[in-house]
């Protein structure tokens, strides 16, 4: 009896621990990245890529439940058309090589999270935090180049509002057993501006607004790009399968 009592009280406590309620329970403030100047680079599509957005047209993606993009296609690029939801490609992918251009609005409105917010879903449930980090401060593993709430960036090389800045994405995706465990976790090799923002890490499982990080059992997924209701423009995306 003794013994079951113990057991049971462990396992008390460690459902406590995990208890999240807040959002604010998985915010980390310190350390804070440090802040550098990133250099300058072109990134032209090798003739491998699967090209998902040209400047022309959202023909490789879709609405989050379905039916065509309804983003708004100028000049190039593409921004987030407030309210209308996330878009998702089209084509599911496992590993692979992204790269992808993005621009937060000139005009600075908003403070921390409401500043320039978007996001790069690598298979549908792993975030790569976009979000205008020039002179903005915000808790250091939901700024940009993290893996949100999870992963602080090496170094914050954010660029002024209102100019395109760059992620280079190489992606392994997560493997897991028939009982839906875990073999092994994602990893990811991020580049922000041509700089190293986060080297091989590990992710713990989904990123998560409010919560401890969890897997779930998938496979190939879509990419998906959010509307988090701020004006965020992405041009030149382009990925290859590894």
């Amino acid at each position: 009896m003794r013994k079951l009592l113990f057991t049971g009280a462990l396992a008390l406590a460690a459902l406590a621990s995990y208890a999240q309620t807040k959002p604010e329970d998985t915010e980390v403030w310190k350390p804070v990245p440090q802040v550098i100047t990133p250099g300058t680079a072109t990134n032209t599509a090798p003739s491998d890529a699967i090209i998902l957005f040209d400047g022309k047209n959202l023909d490789q993606w879709e609405a989050e439940k379905g039916g065509a993009a309804q983003w708004t296609v100028k000049d190039g690029a593409v921004t987030v058309k407030k309210g209308t939801g996330v878009i998702k490609t089209k084509e599911k992918f496992e590993d692979f090589q992204l790269h992808i251009e993005w621009r937060t609005p000139a005009k600075v409105e908003g403070t921390g999270q409401g500043r320039g917010n978007s996001g790069i879903f690598l298979q549908e449930y792993y975030e790569l935090q976009v979000l205008d980090n020039y002179d903005n401060v915000t808790y250091s593993n939901g700024q940009a180049g993290s893996l949100y709430k999870q992963k602080i960036p090496l170094v914050n090389a954010c660029k002024k509002p209102g100019e395109w800045q760059s992620y280079d994405v190489i992606w392994t995706a997560p493997r897991f057993k028939e009982d839906g465990s875990v073999q092994s976790p994602a990893r990811v090799t991020v580049l922000q501006n041509g700089v190293l923002v986060q080297n091989n890490v590990a992710l713990d499982g989904k990123t998560l607004y409010i919560g401890k990080p969890v897997y779930e059992k998938h496979g190939a997924m879509p990419l998906v790009l959010q509307d988090h209701g701020n004006p965020v423009s992405f041009r030149n995306i382009w990925v290859r399968k590894l």
